[in-house]
């Protein structure tokens, strides 16, 4: 798996710009290889995986006039559709990581963060295609065809990547990457809330398969005094030099064609509760003399020919003709997420606190990253059905927490939002696509092994079927 490493993909140029021979890793500049890591990540949950994510969370569908996602709205995936996201998780972000992990000049704070961006890369990895290489992966000659690693060794093995993420930065007198970490510039008490809210979002990830590793693991968290994400875990980018968001310069690499269009399964929902977000995640068609946001249900591009559909705004990097997408930040873990999950945590039990408070500051959070304000996010909570936990039932209350946490990761974290699904079922108005091949009832569940992996790892598993739920998935 260690291979030769290609940084020139789109996107992200001037990060990947490093000729480092994989087999030399103490010739490897460890200051050079972070922005890599992080860089790839984001080419990762910010391009291939948050558009189909984003699909299956039935927030964009395909356009009436245009053909690019069609067989992503008919769920009809293939195998050579994930070469590229496969290459950069392991090619890019994980051999680099490993890289700088094993580099004995590696500073003990960047290979803190790189411990637990590893836990974080591998964690989406296996969340996305179940059993994967792990413990033969990365290790060069010896390991050409690394064997899959089951998805509950894959998930210890998050949990102490963080742990000794977390340990190393705690160094005394440590010495910080600086700019050249483009998630935090090297904040440690950053990356240690990073990491303590990407150990919870594991352990809930978990909690209805192994329901006490779960609960020990999120009570062991708080008895550590752990402290969370406050703002949003980001990656920013520019106009310039390659740099552009992952959506955005694969709209371009289209020709600019506008693909995505609103889904009327998150506009309908959102509609139902008056939400101001809505017009902050959509367009209204230009020139139509309405403001309204215009939608058809997932998969009906065909029943729809030449309906003009809102788009999805700059906000979320969505519009290929307005530059202002390229310079959208991809989100690791967003304040509202990680308000939500502290809310989860508590309404389950897991953990002691107010749970009305941290899910009122999820709503929050969300709303001020769209522009709007706390005063327009009580008026919401006011008014909205989906916004009332006040007295209810445990399940209602962590279905409302789910359901919320869906509305605030409307274009910007599709991927975590359709997981979230396959894990809670929530939330329960999701259809099935107008467009599907699949069998009566059937949507899916993980993405397909890549064809590069079928061609080249002799211990390649063979094809999963999509509709396979992943191992954590018992709803």
């Amino acid at each position: 798996m260690i291979g030769a490493i290609g940084f020139g993909f789109t996107g992200c140029k001037k990060f990947l710009d490093v000729n480092q021979n994989p087999n030399n890793p103490d010739n490897a500049d460890p200051n050079l290889l972070l922005p890599t890591v992080e860089a790839a990540i984001g080419q990762v949950v910010g391009n291939n995986f948050q558009i189909t994510g984003s699909f299956y969370a039935q927030y964009w569908t395909q356009s009436t006039f245009a053909s690019q996602y069609k067989t992503t709205d008919q769920y009809a995936l293939t195998n050579v559709a994930f070469d590229g996201a496969w290459s950069n998780i392991y090619r890019r972000a994980l051999v680099n990581s490993y890289l700088i992990i094993n580099n004995p000049q590696t500073s003990a704070y960047t290979k803190g963060i790189t411990y637990i961006l590893q836990a974080y890369t591998y964690q989406v990895a296996t969340d996305a295609f179940g059993d994967i290489p792990l413990t033969q992966a990365l290790q060069g000659n010896g390991y050409g065809s690394p064997k899959y690693d089951s998805q509950q060794m894959v998930y210890d093995s998050v949990f102490n990547f963080i742990d000794k993420g977390v340990a190393l930065l705690k160094t005394p007198n440590g010495v910080s990457p600086g700019s050249q970490d483009i998630v935090f510039q090297g904040d440690a008490d950053k990356w240690v809330a990073f990491a303590n809210t990407l150990k919870l979002r594991a352990y809930l990830r978990i909690a209805n398969k192994d329901i006490n590793k779960s609960k020990a693991g999120i009570a062991a968290l708080y008895q550590s005094s752990a402290t969370f994400l406050t703002t949003d875990a980001s990656i920013k980018y520019n106009s310039t030099g390659g740099n552009e968001n992952p959506l955005y310069n694969e709209m371009v690499a289209l020709g600019k064609t506008q693909n995505l269009v609103a889904s009327a399964t998150a506009v309908r929902s959102m509609l139902a509760n008056n939400d101001p977000r809505l017009k902050k995640f959509y367009d209204p068609v230009p020139n139509s003399g309405s403001d309204t946001i215009a939608y058809i249900p997932q998969g009906s591009y065909q029943i729809n020919v030449n309906k003009k559909v809102s788009i999805p705004t700059t906000l979320v990097a969505g519009n290929p003709l307005d530059q202002a997408s390229a310079l959208v930040p991809v989100k690791l873990i967003s304040a509202s997420e990680s308000y939500f999950l502290q809310a989860e945590a508590v309404a389950r039990g897991f953990a002691s606190g107010d749970v009305n408070a941290l899910f009122t500051n999820g709503i929050n959070a969300s709303f001020t990253a769209t522009g709007l304000t706390a005063a327009d996010a009580t008026t919401y909570i006011a008014g909205a059905k989906d916004a009332k936990i006040a007295g209810a039932p445990q399940d209602t209350v962590v279905k409302r927490i789910i359901t919320q946490k869906y509305y605030a990761m409307n274009g910007t974290q599709g991927f975590e939002a359709w997981t979230e699904y396959r894990r809670t079922g929530y939330p329960d108005f999701l259809i099935f696509s107008k467009a599907s091949i699949l069998g009566a009832g059937q949507r899916p569940q993980r993405f397909l092994y890549p064809n590069s992996e079928a061609v080249s790892n002799l211990n390649y598993p063979g094809t999963v079927p999509s509709t396979t739920p992943v191992w954590w998935a018992t709803k």
